[in-house]
């Protein structure tokens, strides 16, 4: 793909990002993402087919594009139940963000597309997320910060409660007293005071 080319195609997932965390998946058209874009349908049939495809191009640049949680958030001297706590102040973060995010769009498109689990992009970063919080918990038992675990469960057990907490931040609403109080309480049966 030439620069040109590549720029344009950049320019419309981006674009695209916005109308879906707007309006979700199942709402947006190939018009919406025409008129937003300001280029022809043919122009946009150029680079992608459906809705669908521009879609799964957003949640592949967002993957790309994840930030670090923990650059910049920790000093040389931090523990390891500091990185833990760097982590859930992020996750609070998302979970009470909801300004550009593409969680609603995410459920749709998953509730409209069923995805075989080694495709699911949203399961991938899930078992990602599990594995390095299971590396983090085993950490912090080894060196006594945390109490003894079985750190693979803690790690599924402390994903689901996150994922909860951003299903109700977009279904029932949710505080960030009621996102402090479900943090501590995982923090509480982790860390060793």
């Amino acid at each position: 793909m030439s620069e040109k080319t590549e720029q344009k195609r950049q320019l419309i997932v981006e674009t695209a990002r916005g109308i879906f965390a707007k309006k979700g998946y199942k709402d947006v058209t190939m018009k919406d993402i025409v008129e937003a874009c300001e280029i022809s349908r043919g122009g946009l049939y150029l680079y992608f087919s459906s809705v669908k495809e521009v879609f799964e191009a957003v949640l592949e640049a967002d993957e790309a594009e994840t930030d670090d949680v923990f650059s910049g958030g920790l000093r040389e001297d931090s523990t390891i139940a500091d990185v833990l706590m760097v982590f859930f102040k992020a996750q609070k973060k998302e979970i009470l963000g909801r300004k550009e995010d593409l969680t609603l769009a995410t459920y749709e498109y998953h509730f409209a597309n069923e995805l075989p689990v080694e495709e699911n992009p949203g399961r991938r970063k899930f078992e990602e997320a599990v594995e390095a919080l299971t590396q983090l918990l085993e950490a912090g038992m080894e060196n006594g910060e945390f109490y003894e675990m079985e750190a693979r469960a803690a790690a599924n057990n402390i994903m689901y409660v996150l994922e909860g907490l951003r299903i109700c931040a977009h279904t029932i609403g949710i505080t960030e007293e009621m996102v402090d109080d479900e943090l501590f309480t995982l923090v509480s049966g982790i860390v060793v005071e």
